[in-house]
């Protein structure tokens, strides 16, 4: 088990999957001004780093694992004209907001969602030819299962493209970054998402989440291979890039 398992939203009152739905369900109308506010909008940039990876490769079919209101879905049709994406997770509050967003931009045709335990997929083996994740699977409540149905659900040759916030290992990044999601992170979140637990919970998750190295580590013994990392941003948020 690893340290961000065992962290929980609102204490031990019942499973982690159960909370963090109830958390996002509960922060979901507030979720993209607060992740492209907190973030500075670099957000964004770090989405589209991620795409260009998989650019050359030209998938058609991507899932969306955690897809929370799709924003990576979206940048990722924007990019990739012809890809069609399922975004998955847990959270129907979050995936209303997605739809939305989706129906605004006439994406309804690309992109769909579906409420899925993404540690436990119904999607037949070898399914997609690329899976995409970004901010979600420090959440999982068994990560290691996780990684291996997003191995299990891709094609061979396919590739696995995930972002996840880290914290920077370089003097004086990493002090100012744990000042700032200590204090400024925290605060500004209990503020505008009236909930008071789910950003204390998410900077404590990216603090004990396996990151660089570990995580390429971890990546291989899912099944994945030629697993590779990139630090963003002074190492605030890391890129994952492997294949089946």
């Amino acid at each position: 088990m690893y340290q961000q398992e065992t962290i929980i939203p609102y204490g031990a009152k019942t499973d982690k999957t159960q909370q963090v739905e109830q958390m996002f369900d509960n922060i979901a109308s507030t979720y993209d001004t607060l992740n492209h506010r907190l973030s500075w909008n670099i957000d964004r940039y770090w989405r589209r780093k991620a795409i260009r990876k998989l650019q050359p490769f030209a998938p058609k079919e991507v899932l969306d694992i955690a897809t929370g209101t799709g924003d990576f879905a979206i940048q990722t049709c924007r990019f990739l004209p012809s890809v069609s994406i399922k975004g998955v997770d847990i959270s129907e509050g979050m995936m209303a907001v997605g739809r939305k967003k989706v129906e605004l931009m006439g994406l309804q045709e690309r992109i769909s969602f579906e409420r899925q335990d993404c540690t436990a997929l119904t999607f037949d083996d070898n399914s997609y030819d690329a899976v995409i994740a970004a901010f979600g699977i420090r959440n999982f409540a068994d990560l290691d299962k996780g990684l291996r149905e997003m191995c299990r659900v891709l094609r061979p040759g396919g590739h696995l493209c995930i972002l996840e916030l880290t914290q920077p290992v370089a003097f004086p990044v990493r002090q100012l970054f744990q000042l700032y999601s200590h204090t400024v992170l925290p605060l500004y979140g209990r503020l505008i998402s009236k909930d008071s637990e789910a950003y204390t919970y998410l900077t404590k998750t990216i603090e004990a989440f396996p990151q660089g190295e570990r995580m390429v580590e971890i990546l291989q013994q899912a099944g994945f291979r030629q697993a590779q990392f990139q630090r963003l941003t002074f190492g605030i948020c890391t890129l994952y890039f492997a294949t089946k």
